[in-house]
């Protein structure tokens, strides 16, 4: 006789799975409901609203750009999010949009190294974005100087006050004065 297990033995099991555009690889994400994990890695552009009260990092990784919706959505399903990694070449279709304020009360640690820098410009711009005291910020220089036009541009200054450190993959040898003062609390390594 088949012994097979009834729906709520086995309900509290939530998975996803999709294909990688471009390629011939699968993503597949099992795991038992509630999640009770600190971390949730390789997230792509499907949370699909289930709340996460324990993860406090995450990754995001994806070959499809992550839009303004999609970081709305963040704060919504794992709401305790402190530390968050971005990987992500593509750049948003619908960033220039005029949307409401995304707030990430526990971000301390953001990650924008491998990105399109619309997710940087994103993250320091005060209308899209609001971020908390005390950010640990890794970044790619070129990236960041392009963002901020070559350190000169006020339009979005606000969160850059509230950069704590600032870890460059280069250290920049003529403009660190331009930078200290663009980020007047951060030290810069």
């Amino acid at each position: 006789m088949l012994n097979i297990p009834e729906w709520n033995e086995i309900g509290t099991f939530k998975d996803w799975i999709e294909m990688a555009l471009g390629t011939n690889q699968f993503h597949c994400h099992i795991y038992s409901y509630p999640y009770r994990l600190i971390y949730y890695n390789y997230v792509t552009n499907n949370i699909r609203g289930e709340l996460f009260k324990h993860v406090c990092k995450i990754s995001l990784v994806d070959e499809r750009p992550f839009e303004y919706k999609f970081f709305l959505q963040i704060p919504k399903s794992l709401s305790f999010v402190s530390e968050l990694p971005i990987y992500n070449w593509e750049s948003q279709k619908n960033g220039k949009q005029q949307c409401s304020i995304i707030e990430y009360p526990h971000l301390t640690k953001l990650a924008l190294v491998q990105n399109h820098e619309n997710y940087l410009e994103q993250f320091l711009n005060n209308s899209k974005m609001y971020l908390s005291n005390n950010i640990y910020l890794l970044e790619n220089y070129d990236c960041l100087q392009r963002v901020t036009d070559n350190f000169t541009s006020d339009a979005k200054r606000m969160n850059y006050a509230k950069i704590k450190y600032l870890n460059l993959d280069i250290q920049p040898e003529l403009s660190l004065d331009l930078i200290k003062d663009y980020f007047p609390h951060a030290e810069i390594h």
